[in-house]
């Protein structure tokens, strides 16, 4: 599962070229509509997944690839790059700048290489499995969490989660936050704050519904910084995993936020 500076090379090249796609789109003319499943997708979205999936058809021929917009390319090689070009579209559409482009290298189903790019604010947080995490260029941690009291949680939305799903969330922030009044999660943010967490600004991230293209990138990032990911059972992140995600930026809290999530 080596990642070759080859690999490295293409990844900044592909988030180049997605971004090179969206800027010009933000806050500007769009052309947001919703899909089959209700969710959006602009102009941006589709021209950036292009422009990305142009440079892995020159370059790497062989490997597979699986986008959010334009679905999967089987390969021939056990390698596969999974591109989500906008996490974060309605961010995008109102004009937030906490949206990012993701790009995963996911080798015989597990994901070895990772990018979050923030297009807006040219911030790019790059993991490589076995290899720190950087966010433009220089390395981060994350940071120590003595307790799980007092964390600073994230999730996207509570509206995402399904009803078997909201039990276990709304335990674990009553373990964080008890009966606070004045305290509560961070909402908003999408694959942001994972490189959030990378960077030691957040403790934890919830999220359920997601898919491979959600979670593939953010997985080498999260760890390369000291982190955790794992899904709701505590069990490593893969292409075969559900989209329950946990991400933990103290490993020595898994448990506490497992047992927490488990007493719903």
């Amino acid at each position: 599962m080596r990642v070759t500076q080859a690999d490295l090379d293409l990844a900044g090249r592909l988030a180049d070229a997605a971004g090179a796609a969206i800027r010009p789109y933000f806050r500007s003319a769009h052309g947001a509509e919703l899909k089959e499943d209700g969710s959006p997708v602009t102009l941006a979205d589709r021209a950036a997944e292009a422009a990305m999936r142009r440079l892995l058809d020159a370059e790497a021929p062989g490997d597979g690839v699986v986008g959010e917009e334009y679905g999967e390319k089987p390969g021939v090689t056990g390698r596969c790059w999974v591109l989500d070009p906008i996490d974060g579209t309605r961010s995008f559409t109102v004009g937030r700048p906490i949206f990012g482009t993701l790009i995963a290298l996911v080798v015989e189903g597990w994901p070895v290489l990772g990018v979050i790019d923030q297009p807006i604010a040219r911030e790019r947080w790059l993991g490589v499995a076995g290899r720190p995490t950087t966010f433009n260029g220089a390395p981060v941690r994350t940071r120590a969490l003595p307790e799980l009291a007092g964390a600073a949680l994230a999730t996207t939305s509570p509206h995402l989660f399904g009803a078997a799903e909201v039990a276990p969330y709304m335990a674990l922030v009553a373990s964080v936050y008890g009966a606070s009044t004045g305290q509560g999660p961070v909402y908003g943010g999408d694959c942001y704050n994972y490189g959030l967490l990378a960077s030691g600004h957040l403790d934890l991230v919830c999220e359920a519904g997601l898919k491979l293209h959600d979670f593939a990138a953010l997985v080498p990032v999260v760890e390369g910084a000291g982190g955790r990911m794992c899904d709701w059972n505590g069990d490593p992140l893969t292409a075969e995993s559900g989209g329950d995600v946990l991400a933990i930026g103290d490993p020595a809290r898994v448990d506490d936020v497992l047992e927490a999530m488990r007493s719903a």
